[in-house]
């Protein structure tokens, strides 16, 4: 379930320049952006989309696309954010409907992943019958609740650069700099990953080698594979994830 929610006022777009880890400033023409708010540790809080549906009469409208479970704590954040931004942030009428395949007239293509279609946001569609895990699973594109644990993930762990959720020059935001030191200063000894899975086990199962020691976490299952955040250095050998059986697909992932 995703929550759409507007925001208008002339500092619409400088605010959350401020706060996301992605270049709002590109949305001053229609278009759809990804982007995360993080902690001031620079720890994922949530992901969602920003659009810019090219109706409104000013323009520069913004429309926040996000995970409904999670809407309710990003809103009263932004709020607390706002101080005195000439900002105003208010429920949409306005429904989501994504898809792949020939998009509709005035939809957006999802910033992700080609293969994630295209997001349309007006008047409902109708929903098409898509296997989104089997998707995400093929493409190493992570879920909030799932891959994406609040106040646990760092976005670079998680794949956030490939996805195109973050750039490295729009300047401050909000975790900004431990991000930063992430892709400059260290090298990622773990992160998102795809692994052969036979037999099946709850996304959040730990991971474990042979002799015992945690070596992941387990998330999303689409038939024999399934994404893990792992350590790089303990994907050697077999795994196993309550009763399921886990291995390497290919080699190692480079931090």
């Amino acid at each position: 379930m995703r929550r759409l929610v507007s925001l208008t006022g002339p500092d619409s777009l400088s605010f959350l320049q401020g706060l996301v880890t992605n270049d709002v400033l590109r949305l001053k023409e229609p278009g759809l952006v990804y982007a995360a708010l993080l902690s001031p540790q620079g720890k994922f809080l949530v992901d969602f989309f920003i659009a810019n549906t090219g109706t409104a009469e000013n323009g520069t409208d913004l429309l926040l696309d996000l995970p409904d479970p999670y809407a309710d704590a990003t809103l009263r954040r932004l709020n607390m954010y706002r101080l005195r931004a000439q900002v105003q942030i208010a429920p949409s009428d306005l429904v989501m409907t994504r898809g792949t395949g020939d998009a509709p007239e005035g939809a957006l293509p999802d910033p992700r992943h080609p293969a994630l279609g295209w997001r349309h946001y007006g008047a409902a569609l109708p929903e098409q019958a898509i296997d989104w895990d089997a998707i995400r699973v093929a493409h190493l594109i992570p879920e909030i609740g799932i891959e994406l644990i609040p106040d646990e993930t760092f976005i670079l762990e998680a794949g956030f650069e490939a996805l195109h959720g973050v750039d490295f020059r729009k300047g401050c935001y909000v975790g900004q700099e431990v991000t930063a030191r992430m892709k400059h200063k260290t090298e990622l000894r773990k992160g998102l990953t795809r692994l052969a899975i036979s037999g099946a086990a709850e996304p959040g199962t730990p991971i474990l080698m042979e002799d015992g020691r945690e070596a992941g976490r387990l998330g999303t299952q689409s038939g024999a594979r399934a994404l893990a955040h792992m350590r790089f250095d303990r994907m050697d050998g077999p795994l196993r994830a309550g009763e399921a059986l886990l291995t390497r697909e290919g080699p190692a992932p480079q931090g």
